[in-house]
């Protein structure tokens, strides 16, 4: 059966499979233990790429948000003003209008947001 399935087969992706496949089926009929640690096929338990980004996207706006939270509540540390004015870049809003609550707590609202998507 190898050797019809390896003569038809022109991918290096697709040899390797069918080898790993066969070299598992003769462990599971001896009774031999299998060790995946460096196999391509044991990396689908780590974690994706693009489910690191995610989380760290969402690490870094739950940390902003808490950082607007405590401005809006009156903390005015250095560092909390720094960040509160980073958060509000590109926008017609400054730290001085009467307003500024409501500003926050619409920013607040939108990384609530993207967060939930």
């Amino acid at each position: 059966m190898l050797v019809t399935d390896l003569e038809a087969n022109r991918d290096l992706c697709e040899t390797d499979s069918i080898l790993f496949g066969a070299a598992l089926a003769v462990c599971r009929i001896t009774g031999a233990k299998l060790s995946t640690a460096g196999c391509a096929t044991g990396q689908s338990s780590a974690i994706t790429a693009w489910r690191i980004r995610i989380e760290e996207r969402i690490a870094k706006a739950r940390a902003l948000i808490g950082r607007l939270i405590c401005f809006r509540s009156g903390n005015t540390r250095p560092r909390i003003v720094r960040t509160v004015r980073m958060a509000i870049a590109g926008t017609n809003v400054s730290l001085s209008q009467p307003d500024i609550t409501q500003k926050l707590t619409e920013r607040i609202d939108d990384l609530k947001h993207i967060i939930a998507a």
